[in-house]
């Protein structure tokens, strides 16, 4: 084999090994994060792993099942006040109203809108008002004011399925923001 096979051979040899190497980190790395236990070794693979997870979006988690699912149904609308006084309702994207390929792209939106109207989350709710203000602009008749709204009912345990009344479906308005030109551009 002359110098320049070899070269090329190797060359081969260690992308495969590279590769390889890749996939079964991420096997493992995957195997430890999704795995329901909490052992010493799992926590201090999940630590270790965890900046790389955050920063791919691989993380997951296994609250939404366990050990208490959520017991709220509940989503976030935006109301856009413009200059001459005429309202909007605008609405995030809502899973229930999407085709599966539209969940598939919009899985990391609806986690988003899940967090943003959390008390918790008071940080972002300015970018969040901007960011319905910049779609909803009309340069003949900008926005003003952007109230971001909370809509929640209760589930209805399968217990008390047999309930004579729904449960009322609750609002709030939980953060208004005075839209400023700088926030159009």
């Amino acid at each position: 084999m002359d110098s320049q096979n070899w070269r090329s051979s190797a060359i081969h040899k260690l992308q495969r090994a590279a590769i390889n190497a890749f996939l079964i980190f991420h096997l493992l790395a995957i195997t430890c994060w999704a795995i329901p236990l909490d052992s010493p070794l799992i926590a201090a693979c999940r630590k270790a792993i965890r900046p790389y997870f955050i920063w791919s979006g691989l993380f997951q988690s296994w609250n939404a099942f366990a050990p208490a699912p959520k017991a709220l149904n509940s989503f976030v609308e935006a109301v856009v006040i413009y200059k001459d006084g005429h309202i909007l309702n605008w609405k995030f994207p809502r899973t229930e109203r999407m085709s599966l390929s539209q969940r598939y792209v919009k899985e990391r939106y609806r986690k988003f809108i899940e967090n943003l109207k959390e008390d918790s989350n008071v940080a972002l709710w300015p970018d969040a008002a901007r960011h319905v203000a910049r779609l909803n602009n009309d340069p003949s008749n900008p926005p003003q004011i952007v109230m971001l709204i909370r809509h929640w009912t209760d589930i209805v345990p399968p217990s008390a399925a047999n309930s004579p009344a729904p449960q009322p479906q609750h609002v709030q308005i939980f953060y208004e923001y005075k839209v400023k030109p700088a926030d159009l551009n």
